[in-house]
């Protein structure tokens, strides 16, 4: 069984026991998290599609809170003498998903 779910302008397709990387939700460690926007759940042949959402909800427990991986980001142009160079860290929350329920 899984479900598709949208979190920080984002679809994931989540099953029961995957551990997921989303936008940082707000919680502290341990918390129980809900997420309300499930746009389909699918249990072998048995497939439900919400217009845009189902009445469904998936749960899970937030594990960590942490950063990504720094992103270079360049900026350039030629013949200017213009250079920049920053980097970003996505700030992400680690969730387990518990539960599906349809």
């Amino acid at each position: 069984m899984y479900a598709v779910v949208k979190s920080g302008g984002k679809q994931y397709r989540v099953s029961a026991g995957d551990e997921l990387k989303v936008e940082k939700l707000d919680g502290n460690i341990g918390d129980k998290i809900i997420f309300d926007k499930v746009l389909l759940t699918a249990d072998g042949e048995d497939i439900k599609i919400g217009k845009p959402y189902l009445e469904s909800s998936v749960t899970g427990q937030i594990l960590y809170h942490g950063k990504a991986r720094k992103v270079v980001v360049f900026k350039y142009k030629r013949r200017k003498g213009y250079r920049r160079k920053r980097g970003h860290r996505q700030h992400f929350t680690l969730v387990r998903i518990e539960n599906i329920e349809r």
